[in-house]
């Protein structure tokens, strides 16, 4: 008879303030998680920046464009990790994430994904809520929260910015997986 501990998948988001632990709704919104976690073990998130930062709203990052120098890319690119069904099956970089919203609440912590205007464009851009936003509830996906390291996200949304809300500093993140006894 095995003694082993049921485990979950954590995402260890690290960045120059320190660690972020973040758990998943693995139910609430399957596609999301999957693809969030697809894109961390492929390394994808790793070099990126947290691009935008609104102090009492949200620090958001994820995208591959801020590998680069180009601030006016900023916030412009990424893709789902795999086809859901949204954009061109052949072309990757079209790939979107298919709305998944649900009842979970934008409050402080909580890790939702970034999108335009069209609910089903959710990509590789994803956002950490730095305080609590209402008015986002039931139109983004809650996909996690932030289990470890919230303080981390206070830091970071009070770094100084431009008027883009781009932070003065790059905020390098590198993104893993692990398991973690539930």
């Amino acid at each position: 008879m095995s003694c082993e501990k049921p485990q979950k998948d954590v995402a260890i988001i690290s960045t120059q303030f320190g660690d972020m632990v973040v758990e998943f709704f693995d139910e609430t919104a399957p596609k999301h998680v999957e693809s969030f976690k697809s894109h961390a073990e492929s390394g994808y998130y790793n070099g990126t920046i947290f691009h935008r930062v609104m102090p009492g709203f949200v620090i958001q990052g994820g995208d591959p464009n801020t590998k680069g120098d180009d601030k006016s890319l900023y916030g412009m690119g990424g893709h789902a990790a795999k086809f859901f069904g949204v954009g061109d099956e052949n072309d990757s970089t079209t790939w979107d994430i298919p709305a998944e919203f649900n009842d979970i609440k934008h409050s402080h912590g909580i890790l939702s994904m970034a999108r335009s205007q069209h609910p089903n464009s959710g990509g590789s851009q994803f956002f950490v809520c730095a305080g609590d936003a209402a008015h986002l509830d039931g139109k983004y996906t809650v996909f996690g929260q932030v289990i470890e390291g919230n303080a981390i996200i206070d830091q970071i949304v009070s770094v100084p910015r431009d008027r883009r809300h781009n932070p003065d500093q790059r905020i390098e993140m590198q993104v893993r997986m692990e398991k973690r006894d539930k």
